[in-house]
């Protein structure tokens, strides 16, 4: 399996796709096809935990007043699978490894995975 999540419209997304050769991966636009309960799973599996794959700024958060420090794992779940703009984005997911966010580290280890 070699899928990566992100948005079309994100230029941050744009750009770091640009960089790799993604010829066999599945590309998913999520604000098209959302993420699904069982890929959320198999992220989850690889990260432990949602709160490392939830966007702390989605534009979501301000307009449904949430105070993200009181969330649980489960309220992370729940934002996840509800509105593609809580996935931290994009997300590159193979067998073993898991990819998240656009930070500097972030994009670092996936320079590294390509051989870039």
């Amino acid at each position: 399996m070699k899928k990566v999540f992100h948005l079309n419209t994100c230029d941050t997304c744009r750009k770091i796709l640009a960089q790799f050769d993604l010829s066999d991966w599945e590309k998913r636009e999520i604000r098209k096809e959302p993420i699904t309960e069982e890929e959320l799973a198999e992220m989850y599996d690889k990260t432990k935990s949602y709160e490392a794959l939830f966007s702390k700024k989605s534009t979501q958060i301000k307009l449904r007043e949430l105070d993200v420090k009181s969330l649980t794992e489960k309220d992370f779940k729940e934002l996840l699978l509800d509105h593609y703009t809580f996935l931290k984005r994009p997300v590159f997911i193979t067998d073993k490894e898991i990819f998240v966010g656009n930070d500097k580290k972030n994009v670092e280890a996936l320079r590294e995975f390509f051989g870039v």
